[in-house]
């Protein structure tokens, strides 16, 4: 009898360690599964570029085994091509595309936010329709117009690496006023009102306070631009002919787009130098990423 009670509650302790075990992973262990197959989804494409840059052939073809021979060839023979003065020329390009974008979404989404005037709301439905094209649908028009200004201003004409600047900077101004108006209207009026009484003129208010609450977006905004700027390519090619002008992504597709000569593990050791400066932007920045675009939000 002893016996039969003394079984009883180690039959209902090993039903409830199933029960458990099953409700484990009905809401949890599946993940870890899923989670692996995503990570090796991820990390696999990064892997065979790694494996492409330090090969000894200059080729993708013929090789089954990742990693089967160890060479730093390609990443010498990038001296030998204009790949440090394109990456000279991106740097350039999206560092200036980055912080004009910064500073030209940030003062229209302040004037947004903080000043009601005459066609206030007319302007932000005019971004907002706006952003909703593509700036490469344009790229004919813009083709035209520079080749037409260059005629006038030769530095803001085809082959300008400035008329390069411009043109991004024409085409970001809709979507970061966006972005950064639903922040801006996250900052409390008080603020301004305070700064007001204490004599401080609206530029004050704005160089000293305000953008120094929206940090983040800003961050996010220039991260954003930065990378786009530094990945584009259609217009990069259409506007910049002279191979000395060009930028990273027009440069080494020349290295590849030829069937016949493409070198493969040329191209894979510069995307691998290429992806450093985008990887330590990230780095840096990462603490504002997510607190920046959800912040703006809450309250638009």
């Amino acid at each position: 009898m002893a016996t039969t009670m003394q079984a009883a509650p180690a039959r209902v302790d090993s039903r409830s360690a199933a029960v458990r075990r099953r409700r484990w992973l009905a809401e949890v262990g599946w993940k870890y599964p899923v989670g692996l197959l995503l990570v090796f989804y991820a990390a696999f494409p990064l892997a065979y570029v790694l494996s492409a840059a330090i090969a000894s052939s200059g080729t993708l073809t013929g090789s089954t085994e990742l990693f089967r021979s160890v060479s730093a060839a390609n990443f010498t023979a990038l001296g030998d091509t204009q790949f440090w003065t394109w990456m000279a020329n991106t740097l350039i390009i999206a560092g200036a595309t980055a912080a004009g974008s910064v500073l030209m979404g940030a003062a229209a989404a302040y004037a947004f936010s903080r000043f009601r005037f005459t066609g206030r709301r007319g302007g932000l439905t005019a971004l907002l329709i706006i952003q909703m094209f593509p700036q490469m649908l344009a790229f004919i028009s813009i083709f035209l117009l520079l080749l037409a200004l260059g005629n006038v201003v030769p530095a803001l004409g085809l082959n300008s690496r400035l008329a390069l600047i411009c043109v991004y900077l024409g085409g970001a101004l809709g979507t970061n006023t966006f972005l950064m108006y639903g922040f801006f209207n996250t900052i409390p009026r008080e603020i301004d009102e305070a700064a007001k009484i204490d004599g401080a003129t609206h530029a004050q208010t704005y160089w000293t306070i305000i953008l120094r609450l929206v940090t983040p977006i800003l961050a996010v905004v220039g991260l954003l631009s930065f990378v786009g700027a530094f990945g584009d390519f259609i217009l990069a090619r259409i506007i910049l002919t002279s191979e000395r002008n060009w930028t990273l992504a027009v440069g080494m597709y020349a290295w590849v787009s030829d069937q016949l000569n493409a070198n493969w593990g040329l191209f894979a050791a510069g995307a691998v130098i290429a992806s450093l400066p985008i990887l330590t932007l990230f780095l840096l920045l990462q603490r504002y990423i997510v607190g920046g675009l959800t912040a703006g939000s809450v309250k638009g």
